[in-house]
């Protein structure tokens, strides 16, 4: 019989002023009776509607069968059968508005908890699996994937399970692309970031860390050493600024490069040599995932008072409502209807403050979502010591510069179809956020998966 309870079995998580002050992951996961718990509130739906919601195509139905039956490393297998990285989905993905939002317990009341199942069984295989990915017998042709985020990694992965010869070229000294440098240890633990790495190197898949592509080798020399397809998932890593007076001030900083400090340089710990400003009232601009994130983390390095400056209403914040959850209740303080004028300094260009404006809703804009407009007579000053701006990132233009051929838009995105990833240069394909600009976790898995499929297609009619 299934579990009819309208609710989510909750997930255990840190205590919000316990967790604050830590970079421990804030959500504890299910206990093995939690996850059968939730498992059988799913019906198995035979059309199966929350498979229509996930970019990877999870068999989510078998897995949470499986669950439910208590048969624990078999819905891990179920899972990895589509996805490389299912313990950071079940972290980072958005289920709200992917599978979750499409299944049917959630008419009458939540939706199944497939995330958090996710999560459960694939740290359960990680715990008590003695089974290791083992390397298939080469197809003797060889690929080389340009990005160790998430877009390159899911290539990766489904290239070298068909038999190729996987070569990764990271620009950083570590591999996981925003997984390592952008998503917080208390959101995603690195060392799981790294184990699903390590299941890759299992496969056979290479990994050549610190070459830039477009100054170590282009991508035509590339292919001068033999790689017959190549696959560009350099994400989008180059920060925007906000674009007001002053905001070259000391105490200013992109969301990348403050993120990137601490996660991927370890600036919260003690004897981290990373050099990072411990401000006691910062505002973050910005309304996304990486402005929860960069908030959240203000507040455990230190900071009195964290605000979030955003120029729409709550209601069209778009970072994921967990997380916004989160950071209100870590005592980050949300000003909405709030645009940023001038980032202020002291007389040694130290920043003393944000002028802000006042806004209203008017009609929608391009993106569907209501304009905002200032009301006049509404300027206000709030007191800091940094400002942080996380209003979006674009693809960093090295690749698009050294790479003849290859088509890029006016964002400086690659242009690649979404079906198959196929750029306008021969044997190049492209995905993530290399293509998209910023976007999730599982959207630049999903175009990996879906290229990897196009570059096995393009050397097998072309070795005819």
């Amino acid at each position: 019989m299934p579990n009819m309870n309208p609710k989510k079995c909750p997930m255990p998580e840190q205590a919000p002023d316990v967790r604050n002050k830590n970079f421990e992951e804030v959500t504890l996961g299910y206990t093995a009776e939690m996850a059968v718990e939730e498992a059988q509130r799913c019906l198995n739906c035979k059309n199966k509607p929350c498979m229509t919601g996930c970019p990877v195509q999870v068999k989510i139905p078998e897995f949470i069968a499986l669950v439910a039956e208590g048969k624990f490393l078999e819905a891990a297998a179920k899972i990895k059968e589509t996805s490389a990285l299912p313990a950071v989905c079940g972290r980072v993905c958005p289920q709200e508005s992917q599978c979750e939002c499409h299944c049917v317990r959630g008419i009458k009341g939540e939706p199944v908890a497939i995330g958090r199942l996710e999560r459960f069984v694939a740290d359960y295989a990680r715990e008590n699996s003695t089974e290791k990915a083992v390397k298939p017998e080469s197809n003797g042709h060889k690929v080389a994937i340009v990005g160790a985020g998430p877009a390159g990694l899911t290539c990766a992965g489904d290239l070298a399970r068909l038999g190729y010869e996987v070569t990764v070229f990271e620009a950083l000294h570590t591999a996981g692309g925003v997984l390592m440098y952008g998503i917080p240890e208390f959101r995603l633990p690195k060392a799981i970031v790294q184990k699903e790495i390590d299941t890759l190197k299992d496969l056979g898949v290479e990994f050549i860390l610190n070459f830039v592509v477009g100054r170590s080798e282009t991508i035509d020399e590339l292919f001068g050493d033999g790689f017959e397809a190549i696959f560009v998932g350099s994400g989008a890593g180059l920060p925007t600024f906000i674009g007001v007076p002053g905001e070259n001030a000391n105490g200013v900083y992109s969301a990348n490069e403050y993120l990137t400090r601490i996660n991927l340089m370890k600036a919260y710990k003690e004897n981290s040599d990373t050099p990072i400003y411990h401000a006691k009232k910062v505002a973050v601009v910005g309304g996304g995932n990486v402005a929860m994130d960069a908030a959240r983390c203000a507040k455990r390095m230190g900071a009195d008072e964290v605000y979030i400056v955003y120029r729409r209403s709550e209601k069209e914040l778009p970072a994921r409502l967990e997380e916004i959850h989160h950071a209100k209740e870590e005592g980050v303080v949300f000003k909405f209807l709030t645009a940023p004028l001038e980032v202020l300094s002291d007389e040694n260009f130290n920043v003393t403050g944000l002028k802000c404006q006042q806004m209203e809703l008017g009609e929608p804009d391009a993106s569907g979502r209501r304009r905002p407009i200032p009301v006049e007579g509404s300027e206000f000053v709030i007191d800091l010591d940094c400002v942080i701006a996380a209003i979006g990132t674009s693809p960093n233009p090295l690749i698009r510069h050294t790479t003849p051929g290859l088509e890029t838009n006016r964002k400086g995105c690659i242009v690649a179809d979404d079906e198959h990833g196929i750029t306008s240069k021969d044997g190049v394909f492209a995905g993530g956020d290399a293509v998209t600009g910023a976007a999730t976790v599982i959207l630049a898995m999903g175009a990996g998966k879906r290229a990897a499929a196009a570059m096995d297609e393009y050397i097998k009619n072309k070795n005819k």
